[in-house]
């Protein structure tokens, strides 16, 4: 008598088991309450289902899983501190799928201060790889509001950006060597500490940006720099963005590579951010209608506080800026980043808010957001535009607010719609449907058409070398 034929659901059991035996029964999790948090985005956009959620503890451990899934055609999702925006990390509804957590790969491999690097695996969060620079008193940049959270791993996968991009780059910058393993398990180990090395292509590039779809990054090298002997900073305010443009122009001018962070907002967010954060105040006598965070960084501990102080002078004298307020002391000069690093989270207790992560060339911030603002007003009376973020590298957060009074659910239909406005105001410009977020699930389908059709056979073409059978991440990117 022929046996019947497994079910696809026993086969996948049955895979269960294997895996368990690669990283240990406790650590293949299949109970829905432990699982429930893993399924789900920031934002609640994306909710998914997953057969179980695998958690390796070393490289040759998710290599030996990847063989598995690969040999089974066992999709994979991996995953590190789930805090992207655009369900890069999320499963698919089908259940299909496993979560490849890369928590338990956290360990520090190598601090280095000759070579000012520190050799870390993917699970880190980023709060532990900026205490494990600081360890050696040395400063690692990357600087975003999930820190606490996010691993470096996902922040390698998504090239994320920040606020120092303006002076040190995203996170691609910030890497020399990186450890990933391929969909069918091989490890590719280029953890070097050069800076020169002109052997062929540069493979780490493919992995950081990628967003898991490629191949499953595990551990990098990371470029460090001296800590800051001084840093000050001011909270300005002005007029409008092409005031805060030519306060950017004038900052760099005199204080080059001391520019650390330059961030817009808007009195709107700056509103919003008094009303619902406990404990923060104006720090301006009076209101404004744009501020600008301005910070400079230097390694002399003398001189930079009067450099500030010069530009803001100068600044005024010239009617580019209307007030200006430097901090006087750590715990003001965190108040006033609090006023910026929760101008998104408090957008959600002033009901429906679609958001945007979008970049354009630097001259033309002004011109997008007021063209952007024209038309989602235009479309949608009484809608809010919160339009706030890293002006110095072009990339703003174009958000918009339900109108007053309106019904959330009913806004939120109007994502796609409200996404195609400000979409069409950045590519008439020449800018980009993702600044630092990337792609996911939630731009997937926009970007045939705003990616070159060449770009995008050569991304195919990679997937398919490095990802045959499609296991990695599917339906994310392409």
């Amino acid at each position: 008598m022929i046996a019947p034929c497994p079910t696809r659901a026993e086969a996948a059991d049955a895979v269960l088991g294997r895996l368990a035996q690669i990283v240990g029964v406790k650590h293949v999790v299949t109970d829905t309450l432990e699982l429930a948090p893993h399924l789900v985005e920031p934002r609640e956009l994306f909710k998914g289902r997953a057969r179980a959620m695998v958690r390796p503890a070393t490289t040759a451990e998710v290599s030996r899983v990847m063989v598995l899934c690969n040999e089974t055609g066992l999709p994979v999702v991996p995953q590190g501190g789930n805090t992207g925006l655009v369900g890069g990390q999320t499963p698919h509804e089908t259940g299909d799928e496993i979560i490849l957590s890369l928590t338990r790969l956290d360990r520090l491999r190598e601090a280095d201060p000759a070579t000012n690097t520190l050799t870390v695996e993917a699970g880190m969060t980023l709060t532990r790889v900026h205490d494990e620079a600081a360890r050696i008193d040395r400063m690692f940049p990357l600087s975003l509001a999930s820190e606490g959270s996010c691993t470096i791993g996902g922040n390698l996968a998504t090239n994320a950006g920040g606020t120092a991009v303006l002076a040190y780059g995203n996170a691609r910058d910030l890497v020399l060597g990186l450890e990933a393993v391929l969909a069918d398990g091989r490890v590719l180990s280029n953890l070097s500490k050069l800076k020169k090395d002109n052997t062929g292509y540069d493979l780490k590039h493919l992995f950081m940006g990628s967003e898991g779809t490629l191949g499953v990054i595990t551990a990098a090298v990371l470029k460090l720099f001296p800590r800051p002997r001084a840093i000050e900073t001011a909270f300005v305010g002005l007029a409008d963005p092409a005031a805060a443009l030519k306060l950017l122009e004038l900052a760099l001018d005199s204080a080059g590579a001391s520019v650390t962070a330059f961030e817009l907002m808007p009195r709107i967010g700056l509103d919003m951010v008094l009303r619902h954060a406990p404990g923060t105040r104006d720090p301006l006598a009076g209101k404004h209608a744009w501020y600008v965070l301005l910070e400079l960084s230097a390694q002399a501990e003398h001189g930079l506080l009067e450099a500030l102080g010069s530009l803001l002078e100068n600044a005024m004298s010239r009617d580019i800026i209307d007030d200006a307020a430097v901090a006087t002391s750590l715990d003001q000069r965190e108040a006033f980043w609090k006023l910026r690093d929760m101008q998104s989270e408090v957008q959600g207790r002033e009901g429906g808010s679609i958001k945007q992560d979008v970049s354009v060339p630097l001259a033309l911030v002004p011109r997008f957001i007021a063209d952007a603002e024209g038309a989602v007003g235009a479309r949608i009376p009484g809608a809010r535009m919160v339009a706030f973020g890293h002006l110095g590298d072009g990339n703003i957060h174009c958000n918009v607010s339900q109108p007053v009074g309106a019904d959330k659910a009913t806004f939120l239909t109007r994502w796609a719609e409200v996404n195609a406005i400000v979409h069409a105001v950045v590519t008439r410009l020449g800018g980009s449907i993702s600044a630092e977020h990337g792609i996911g699930r939630l731009k997937r389908n926009l970007l045939p058409a705003v990616k070159d059709p060449v770009a995008l056979d050569v991304m195919r073409a990679l997937k398919a070398t490095l990802d045959p059978k499609g296991i990695l991440n599917p339906g994310k990117v392409l």
